[in-house]
């Protein structure tokens, strides 16, 4: 018998959380930074792996920056789900948007959890308004408990991985 393994990339506007939640998911992740105005960001990917029913999940995180569309679509490639990762203390975003978008246009089974709930001024409801057309989790990416309800509840509606059939998203 093989192993099922899903491959499960995240994307998200740069500071939505993208790099916190792997690592409540995954303590031991690993992740590429550089530092630059504004401090440091990701410049590569984050990766991380739980395993969830006997299935190893492998996540990779993405860059939340829009120079690096590169590097989104080469981790995408393969995957067999998506998180979008979105701020409720912000308001929805042209780049979240876009990433919204692309997901649904590849056809990419995926889920939005919406971070930063609990913060000052978070309007969760308010972002979930935008992503009416697939499930949406109130999260917070630094509770390891509530982050991986949200992913075994995706992780549970996925097919079994197959060679990890779709495309990466641009």
């Amino acid at each position: 018998m093989t192993e099922d393994k899903l491959k499960i990339v995240v994307f998200g506007a740069f500071g939505a959380g993208k790099t916190t939640l792997i690592r409540t998911l995954d303590p031991s992740s690993k992740h590429v930074e550089a530092e630059g105005v504004g401090g440091s960001t990701t410049i590569a990917l984050d990766f991380g792996k739980v395993e969830i029913d006997g299935r190893h999940v492998y996540l990779f995180g993405t860059p939340g920056q829009e120079r690096f569309e590169f590097a989104r679509e080469v981790i995408s490639r393969g995957m067999d789900g998506a998180i979008l990762l979105a701020d409720a203390t912000s308001p929805v975003d042209d780049f979240t948007r876009h990433l919204y978008d692309s997901l649904t246009g590849a056809k990419i089974p995926f889920v939005v959890m919406v971070n930063k709930c609990e913060e000052v001024g978070a309007q969760p409801d308010a972002i979930k308004k935008h992503f009416c057309e697939v499930p949406v989790h109130k999260i917070s990416a630094q509770d390891h408990r509530r982050s991986l309800e949200a992913l075994c509840t995706f992780v549970a509606v996925l097919p079994p991985g197959h060679g990890h059939v779709h495309h990466g998203i641009s």
